[in-house]
């Protein structure tokens, strides 16, 4: 991912189902811990591959400030759309090329 013409920021997030519990002091607490964004997807992503028993990785396309500006909830071209489409594919095709097939039709070890 180094060779890459764009920014790639890998770090912790904070996963929740329900936006109203992000407050004033929750989202500082989270920013006191490292946490670099919030978001309401991984959570259930990451309970469907235990439960199935699959692998599953979570790209986070952080596009906005929480409401907190207006219009922050662009996500067309300009805003990394594209950038984070091809991140995707370079990480899924490099992934594939080293996962073991049978790891890939079975889920976990």
């Amino acid at each position: 991912m180094d060779a890459l013409a764009f920014p790639v920021v890998r770090g912790a997030t904070w996963t929740t189902d329900a936006p109203f519990r992000e407050t004033e002091a929750a989202i500082e607490a989270s920013k006191s811990l490292g946490l670099l964004a919030v978001e309401m997807e991984a959570a259930a992503l990451y309970a469907f591959s235990r439960a199935r028993k699959k692998p599953v990785i979570c790209f986070a396309h952080v596009t906005n400030q929480m409401g907190q500006i207006a219009g922050d909830f662009e996500k067309g071209a300009t805003e990394g759309s594209e950038d984070a489409l091809r991140l995707i594919a370079i990480a899924a095709s490099s992934w594939m090329s080293s996962a073991d097939p049978k790891r890939l039709s079975s889920g976990f070890d």
